[in-house]
């Protein structure tokens, strides 16, 4: 049986370069990095060239770059660590309703110790308007975030819009660029963004680790103690095998992007007409114009969410509902709801989200089998017998040639 992975948006295989990179650290180079002697020095080189490959794909110094153990640490630091530098000037910070939860649960955390958080609505596309954001700026306004790109939908936010509005109002910028990352260009000479969060495993490279962008003079505290590694901003003995993948991952996705996005928008498109053209009721979830060139979120009314991707378990299909760090949480998607769903459509959403490893081959296998499993799961579904129950027209398939 053939198996296609379609869940990049939750973790990527390695490329073939990012193995061979990390052997030798594997193998022969162990020295801990802050040691002087020859061990030392040798894996240390290594780390530096390693950052420097990181901070090229983001047009940042390679001082800026500070490496994390995951995305998610790197969230927390980037926002704790701003309201514990900054909380002399205020004690507000600014996100969106549909940010991941390494966002979420640390705004409630800070709410817990006492700060304000304004969660920004998005509409039914899952876009976000940054006159919301600027009307919600006030005196104690120490920090606006803001996903890139949404994990769940591919919707891409207007970051430059709104550095624009935190930088006029003198406000500190956050960015989770995670999903962005090697998918979209990231420049934060010409888009200039105070933080941003990014992670190796989303673009070819190893799990346990990640890094914060952190641009010259933005003062923050560290989450972790202990240690003088990472400028005294993250104490811990470093990951030298994990940050010597995240470089080379960084110089493939510098080397491949432009070909990739391509690629992979003309994939995504097939793989949506493809469906479509083979289902009466379908829909898709997302803004259709700003959005990922991986990333489809797709509605089967009347279709059970978890029983579809079961189903295409069994097929060797695998896909997901929505974020990783959800996954096996009871409740629906807190982005979908964000986005005004009704219960259908939050019980009936699947995630699939294409990488560098996918093939026209892949996609074709999919649209072959999907919209089989889809049929016989409404088969069996009670609520399809009554179609006079919901809006057809409005969860009928529609597909514009041109939106992409």
């Amino acid at each position: 049986m053939r198996q296609v992975y379609l869940d990049n948006n939750a973790t990527t295989p390695l490329h073939a370069e990012v193995v061979e990179a990390m052997l030798p650290c594997l193998r022969t180079e162990f020295g801990n990095p802050s040691s002087i002697h020859w061990a030392g020095r040798k894996t240390s080189a290594m780390l530096q060239q390693a950052r420097a490959q990181v901070a090229d794909l983001l047009n940042a110094q390679p001082h800026e770059i500070i490496f994390t153990s995951c995305g998610s640490e790197g969230n927390n630091f980037a926002l704790l660590g701003s309201a514990d530098a900054l909380q002399g000037k205020g004690n507000h910070i600014i996100t969106s309703a549909v940010e991941h939860p390494a966002i979420l649960d640390t705004c409630r955390y800070f709410e817990e110790r006492g700060g304000r958080v304004t969660y920004i609505p998005v509409d039914s596309n899952g876009a976000i308007d940054p006159a919301a954001i600027e009307a919600a700026i006030d005196s104690d306004t120490i920090l606006i975030s803001l996903m890139w790109a949404n994990n769940e939908t591919g919707t891409v936010f207007p970051i430059e819009q709104v550095v624009t509005i935190a930088r006029k109002h003198q406000v500190r910028f956050h960015t989770d660029a995670v999903q962005a990352l090697g998918r979209l260009p990231i420049d934060v000479k010409r888009c200039p963004i105070d933080l941003l969060t990014i992670s190796a495993h989303k673009i070819g490279g190893p799990k346990g680790v990640g890094a914060v962008y952190v641009r010259d003079g933005v003062e923050i505290t560290p989450c972790i103690h202990g240690g003088h590694q990472e400028r005294h901003l993250r104490a811990g003995t470093h990951n030298v095998a994990g940050i010597v993948g995240f470089g080379r991952a960084c110089i493939w996705a510098q080397e491949h992007m432009s070909t990739e996005v391509k690629r992979l928008s003309a994939l995504r498109d097939r793989l949506e007409e493809g469906i479509c053209s083979r289902l009466e009721y379908v829909r898709r979830n997302g803004d259709r114009i700003s959005c990922l060139p991986n990333t489809l979120n797709l509605t089967f009314p009347f279709v059970e969410g978890e029983g579809l991707l079961l189903a295409l378990d069994m097929l060797g299909i695998a896909a997901s509902s929505g974020s990783a760090c959800t996954s096996g949480v009871e409740g629906s998607s807190h982005v979908l709801r964000a986005m005004h769903a009704d219960d259908m459509t939050l019980n009936s959403s699947v995630r699939l989200s294409l990488g560098f490893h996918n093939t026209a081959e892949d996609v074709e296998y999919v649209i072959q089998h999907l919209p089989a499993a889809v049929e016989r799961l409404l088969a069996m579904s009670p609520a399809f017998d009554d179609l006079n129950k919901y809006d057809c027209e409005v969860i009928s398939c529609e597909i514009d040639p041109h939106s992409h």
